[in-house]
């Protein structure tokens, strides 16, 4: 007699099996997301760092000792208009590309005031600092601060 069929038995035995992986594997995907948005955070941080010395690398072959300004707009010294730190959006000044600010609980978002942003992991809020005096970029309040600046 040849058999066509699994046995109920085996049916449960595989759903138990699945259930199993299923409760190990989902919390290992949501650490993984984290820490996604982690590696993300930190990549931004830096292509922003590295932006706002080649601006000022630029700036000064052009005679222009200072760093970027805050602001959205543009301004012109020495004849020639230059863009300031949000020009076209997030950090548009200093990345070929802006960064699109969420309206969610993960990714970056403008701060209260000029040269304030926010980067949110799971709706966390770890807040950076813009200063064009000096022109750093600084993490100054938040739970992910060390491991988005590392």
């Amino acid at each position: 007699m040849t058999k066509n069929a699994f046995t109920m038995i085996e049916v449960v035995f595989v759903i138990v099996i699945l259930g199993i992986l299923a409760a190990i594997a989902v919390p290992k995907f949501a650490a993984t997301r984290g820490d996604a948005l982690i590696a993300k955070g930190r990549s931004n941080v830096a292509s922003i760092r590295s932006g706002i010395i080649t601006e000022r690398q630029s700036r000064l072959i052009k005679g222009i000792s200072s760093f970027i300004p805050n602001g959205t707009g543009t301004y012109t010294k020495n004849g020639s208009t230059y863009n300031q730190m949000d020009h076209g959006g997030l950090f548009g000044g200093v990345l070929m590309y802006p960064i699109s600010p969420s309206t969610g609980n993960d990714g970056w978002s403008a701060g209260a005031t000029s040269g304030t942003y926010i980067y949110k992991i799971g709706g966390s809020s770890n807040t950076f600092t813009y200063t064009p005096s000096d022109g750093k970029f600084l993490c100054t309040s938040g739970n992910e601060c060390d491991k988005l600046t590392k």
